[in-house]
């Protein structure tokens, strides 16, 4: 049995990684992020999430007591 070799050359990239992608890809990440976290505090969820506990608070409302009449104007 005879062997077939067959060579081939595999070129591999850089990756991709320059200066131009990078923003790119950080521009992509913050818009995505803020549009996340945009629809969280829209919707109230985020508020919810972040607020202290609702204290209740009992004020009890009366009408003020009445004004004392005014005297009398001098006769004359």
């Amino acid at each position: 049995m005879d062997k077939i070799v067959v060579e081939k050359e595999v070129v591999v990239g850089d990756g991709g990684g320059g200066t131009g992608s990078n923003a790119i890809w950080a521009l992509a990440f913050i818009i995505i992020v803020g549009m996340i976290v945009g629809a969280l505090y829209y919707s109230g969820a985020l508020k919810k999430l972040t607020a202290p506990a609702a204290q209740k608070i009992n004020v009890e409302v009366s009408a003020p007591a009445a004004a004392p009449a005014a005297p009398a104007a001098p006769a004359r």
